[in-house]
Order: C-alpha cells, then sequence, then structure tokens
C-alpha cells in the first residue's frame, strides 16, 4: 500500500493491532480484584489505550516531521509500559501466562511497526506546498 491509500490512522495495521489489543486487555481486566482498580487495572487500561491515543495524534502531526516523531515515540514509550503492566498482571496471577505471552507478542509487534515509521518517517510527513 502507498502512503496516499490511508485516509485515515484507522486504516494502518500497527493502529488495528493496538486497538484490537487494548480492548483485549480492557475486558480481561475486568476480572482483575477490586482492590486493583485503582492502580494495575487502571495503569494498564490507561498506558494500552494511550498507544491508540498517541498515534492518532502522530497522524495529524504529520505535516511536522519532529512532532509526528515525538508523538510516535510517546506511543512506542506506552506499548513498553503496557508489556510492564502485562509483566505485572501474569505475576500477580490475574492473566494466565499464555494470555501474557500473547499480549506481550502482539506489543512486540506494534513497537516494531512504531519503531519502523520512526526510522521511515520521511515517508509518511505530508510535503509542504511549493510556491
Amino acid at each position: 500500500m502507498s502512503r496516499e491509500s490511508f485516509k485515515n490512522h484507522g486504516d494502518l495495521e500497527v493502529y488495528k493491532m493496538a486497538f484490537d489489543t487494548a480492548m483485549q486487555i480492557f475486558e480481561l481486566s475486568k476480572k482483575f480484584p477490586i482492590e486493583e482498580k485503582y492502580s494495575l487495572t487502571d495503569q494498564i487500561r490507561r498506558a494500552s489505550r494511550s498507544v491508540c491515543a498517541n498515534f492518532a495524534e502522530a497522524w495529524r502531526k504529520r505535516r511536522y516531521e519532529a512532532a509526528f516523531i515525538a508523538k510516535l515515540c510517546d506511543a512506542e514509550a506506552e506499548a513498553a509500559e503496557t508489556q510492564t503492566w502485562i509483566e505485572f498482571a501474569v505475576q500477580c496471577h490475574y492473566v494466565d501466562i499464555e494470555t501474557g505471552r500473547n499480549l506481550y507478542k502482539a506489543y512486540n509487534s506494534i513497537l516494531g511497526m512504531l519503531v519502523t515509521m520512526i526510522h521511515n518517517s520521511n515517508k509518511w510527513i505530508i510535503p509542504k506546498d511549493k510556491k
């Protein structure tokens, strides 16, 4: 697919994967103990959703390469944070090991796509009008 074939951020595989994985985390976190409501539950939901939100912001900042890269880096950091919360959820036995591995792998893929976009940002930037 060429850059022109993407109408919005939701058309990109990285966003779709991040959104779907965040929704999986949301469903799983409904079963976390009540005492985790304002800690692990809140943190894992916030971080996983933030990957999507930062990516959407990055997409709208493609006129400015530095701003685009900065927001992609924010999404990257939130994906890595989500992996940490997944590890806690597994260690606390709120999520089984296999599910945790699958979620962790999904975020490895998301991280890979984000890093690729960062390293190839020039392919995504909206060119300035030449007058």
